[in-house]
C-alpha cells in the first residue's frame, strides 16, 4: 500500500504527502546502521509514498553523515532529483573531529568521524546551506530550509544581553535564507521548534512560509492557545508540519517523555502515567492501538499539511502508511472526551 494522500503546504505551492520521513537514524543516532540498512530505509520512502517524497534532515544529524548517506543512497537508487524534496534544518556546521568523541550531544551519536559546531548569522548560515548541498552531492539540493532548534539556542543564553545577541543572529540567518529564496535557490523558508512559543515570537519578525511543531500538538497536549496560533498561521497561508506526536515514544509505552526519564514519584510523573493508563484502557476497549490514535490525532487539525515520522525500520514505514489511512470509530474519540483524556470541545474528531 502506498500513501497517496497529499496536501498543499500553505501558500508555498508545494504539495506534500501526509507523511514526511525523518532521517536522524541515517546519521547513526544511538547505533551504527549498516550500509544495507540505510539503503533499505531510503528505498522504503519510495516504496511507501507517491512521489515526490519529502524528507527532513539536518547538518546536526551525525555531523553531516545523514546528508552524505541520503545523497549516496539516492544516487544508488537512481532517484531523479525532481522525485524528492529535501528539508534541511540549518545552524550546525561540520568540522574535523579532534577529540575521542564529538562535542555535541554526547552519547547520542555512534561511530562518527566528524564533529559539528552551532553557528548562526548571515554568512554562517549560507556556509551551512552550501555544505549541506555539497554533502548531498549528485545534483540533490535542499528545497525547504529552516533554522534548527532556535528554542534551545535561545534557552542557552547566559543573560538577557546574550539572548538579544543570539536572537539577532537568528534574524540574520533568516535574512540570508530569504535572500536565497528570492534568488530561486530554495523553494520555501520555515522553522522547527520544540517550544511553539518561540515560533510565535519569531513570527513577529520573520514571514515564515511553513513551520514544524514538535512535542506541541499531540493527543496528550493541545492547548487552546496553540490551536489559536495554528489557525492564525493557516489564515495567513503558512503551512504547518507536525512532528514528535508520540512524545518521544511515551504515549505508546516508552519510558521517556519528550526524551527525558519519567519519575513515577513526582507530581508530573503521576499525571503523565495516570493519563497514559486511561488512554491505553480506552484504546484496548475499542481495539485501537495507542500509536494509531496518536498519529491520527496528530493530523486531525485541518491546518496541518503533514506529519513527520522517524523510524530505523522500513516495516514500520509500511505500518504508519496503513495506520494513517485506517478509519477509527467516532465512539473512540467520544470515549476519550468523556474520560477527560481529550478536550471535550475539540471540534475535529
Amino acid at each position: 500500500m502506498k500513501l497517496n494522500l497529499k496536501s498543499s503546504l500553505g501558500n508555498t505551492g508545494i504539495v506534500v504527502p501526509k507523511i514526511i520521513y525523518g532521517t536522524s537514524y541515517l546519521g547513526n543516532l544511538y547505533r551504527v546502521l549498516s550500509p544495507e540498512e540505510k539503503l533499505a530505509l531510503i528505498s522504503g520512502w519510495f516504496a511507501c509514498t507517491e512521489k515526490p517524497v519529502v524528507i527532513d534532515t539536518a547538518g546536526k544529524y551525525g555531523a553531516g553523515l545523514a546528508l552524505e548517506e541520503i545523497g549516496k543512497g539516492l544516487a544508488r537508487l537512481d532517484i531523479d532529483p525532481s522525485d524528492i524534496i529535501i528539508s534541511n534544518k540549518l545552524g550546525w556546521y561540520r568540522v574535523p573531529l579532534t577529540s575521542d568523541e564529538p562535542t555535541f550531544e554526547p552519547g547520542a551519536w555512534a561511530g562518527l568521524e566528524n564533529d559539528c559546531i552551532q553557528t548562526f548569522g548571515y554568512d554562517e548560515i549560507l556556509k551551512c546551506v552550501g555544505q549541506g548541498n555539497e554533502l548531498l552531492g549528485g545534483g540533490y539540493r535542499s528545497g525547504l530550509v529552516s533554522i534548527h532548534d532556535p528554542d534551545e539556542y535561545l534557552a542557552a543564553a547566559r543573560d538577557q544581553a546574550d539572548r538579544e545577541r543570539r536572537f539577532h543572529g537568528i534574524l540574520e540567518s533568516y535574512r540570508a535564507l530569504f535572500d536565497l529564496k528570492a534568488a530561486g535557490q530554495v523553494a520555501a523558508v520555515g522553522i522547527g521548534s520544540k517550544d511553539w512559543t518561540i515560533i510565535r515570537e519569531l513570527f513577529a519578525h520573520v514571514p515564515f512560509d511553513w513551520v514544524m511543531l514538535a512535542n506541541s500538538f499531540t493527543i496528550y497536549r493541545h492547548p487552546d492557545e496553540l490551536m489559536a496560533f495554528m489557525e492564525r498561521l493557516d489564515g495567513t497561508g503558512v503551512g504547518i508540519i507536525n512532528s514528535a506526536v508520540f512524545h518521544g515514544g511515551f504515549l505508546t509505552g516508552g519510558q521517556l517523555f519528550d526524551y527525558r526519564e519519567v519519575n513515577p514519584a513526582s507530581d508530573q510523573g503521576r499525571i503523565l502515567l495516570g493519563w497514559r493508563e486511561g488512554f491505553h484502557r480506552v484504546c484496548k476497549q475499542f481495539r485501537v492501538s495507542p500509536g494509531a490514535a496518536s498519529l491520527q490525532f496528530g493530523i486531525s487539525h485541518p491546518a496541518i499539511a503533514s506529519v513527520a515520522l522517524n523510524t530505523s525500520k522500513p516495516e514500520k514505514m509500511k505500518r504508519n502508511v496503513e495506520t494513517i489511512q485506517r478509519e477509527i470509530p467516532a465512539g473512540f474519540w467520544d470515549a476519550l472526551k468523556n474520560e477527560g483524556l481529550l478536550e471535550q470541545g475539540y471540534p475535529y474528531l
